[in-house]
């Protein structure tokens, strides 16, 4: 078993976003992203097959997808997606997302 104390990773970077890998494994990856109120975590897609997803542990924004369509985002929500399906945060507040990938890329 392995125990994450994601307190200890509450870290922002004024410039916008900063990122710490918290697993890695060759059956899922987690990273926690930690955005600045106003940062973007630009839409993005990968080509492969798998699933993610994005879980607020602080703050709001939205997330993001293909076409400028935006999902409103806080604290406690969870976006599953296809790894494939076009992906992204913006962030209103200070915010941190937890986000697993599977399989890992």
């Amino acid at each position: 078993m392995k125990k994450i104390e994601l307190a200890a990773t509450r870290e922002f970077n004024p410039l916008g976003m900063k990122s710490v890998l918290l697993h890695d494994s060759e059956h899922f990856k987690i990273l926690n992203f930690n955005l600045k109120a106003g940062a973007l975590f630009p839409v993005h897609s990968h080509d492969l097959d798998g699933q993610l997803s994005i879980l607020v542990i602080e703050g709001e924004g939205a997330f993001l997808g293909d076409n400028e369509a935006t999902i409103p985002a806080k604290t406690g929500d969870m976006l599953i997606a296809d790894i494939r399906e076009p992906h992204g945060v913006k962030a209103s507040t200070d915010m941190r997302i937890v986000v697993t990938i599977a399989p890992p890329i």
